[in-house]
């Protein structure tokens, strides 16, 4: 049993590493972070902040500075944000691409459970994601330590990691449902479609003050990016989003193993 699961996860790492996909997720998401640097550089330049207006508008409209704590928000904000998006693409990616390939009816003719290949692609998405997010990290460290940004104060760093690790796995678990519309289009199209979609209603929903009940808001306003809003989350926010990844999951093994598998 482990050894079939082994087997069919030996694949999925064998696909992603002949694939030049997965460079283009890391350089994408690492705009994140360098777009941030951009942000403190202005900030720290009273001359730049000063021909930048809309930037230094909106940094004193967010209450922000040229410091760590304000650079480490930045990448908590976009990971809440823009992790729905690149999460969203690396989960299209895995579970859609056997059916633009055309190999979908050679693995589902593997000797190998049906479930045992879905896990294992979900263990994939999950450690692609991981990566992305300690790179990101570790990227705006490393720009953070070469601006010399100042007001570096061990218990902020710790409590903002903490954000944003929880931040990462809010928005590692809404991949599911985006895994099920991947098999249900048979493609990569459907599950664009669907992430494009969800990005605009998670705006929509939030701004308009119930994005706490909306999973794919719920990662944003986690992180800050909702300014107040964040203190609407409860328990129930956390319940909705955690029911909408377990929903997705079953859907997909169920779609996997029992849909009529026409192409």
């Amino acid at each position: 049993m482990l050894y079939e699961q082994w087997l069919a996860l030996k694949a999925e790492f064998k696909k992603i590493r002949h694939s030049s996909i997965i460079w283009v997720t890391f350089i994408a998401f690492a705009l994140a972070p360098l777009m941030g640097g951009v942000f403190m550089i202005i900030l720290k330049n009273p001359d730049l902040a000063a021909q930048s207006g809309a930037l230094n508008a909106k940094a004193q409209l967010m209450s922000m500075s040229a410091d760590w704590n304000s650079f480490l928000g930045i990448l908590t904000q976009a990971m809440g944000v823009g992790g729905v998006l690149i999460f969203g693409f690396v989960a299209s990616w895995i579970f859609g691409r056997e059916y633009s390939d055309g190999t979908a009816k050679d693995l589902l003719a593997l000797p190998i459970s049906r479930t045992k290949i879905l896990n294992a692609k979900f263990i994939v998405y999950t450690g692609w994601c991981l990566a992305l997010a300690i790179s990101n990290l570790l990227i705006g460290l490393l720009i953070g330590a070469l601006l010399q940004l100042p007001g570096f104060e061990q218990t902020i760093f710790f409590e903002t990691l903490r954000v944003y690790a929880a931040t990462t796995v809010l928005t590692i678990l809404l991949g599911p449902p985006i895994a099920f519309f991947a098999l249900w289009g048979r493609g990569y199209l459907a599950p664009l479609g669907f992430v494009a979609l969800t990005l605009v209603f998670a705006q929509v929903i939030a701004a308009t003050g119930f994005g706490n009940y909306f999973p794919w808001s719920i990662p944003g306003l986690y992180s800050g990016a909702g300014g107040e809003y964040r203190d609407l989350l409860n328990v129930w926010s956390y319940f909705i989003l955690i029911a909408a990844s377990l929903a997705g999951y079953f859907a997909t093994i169920l779609w996997w193993k029992y849909a009529d598998q026409a192409k």
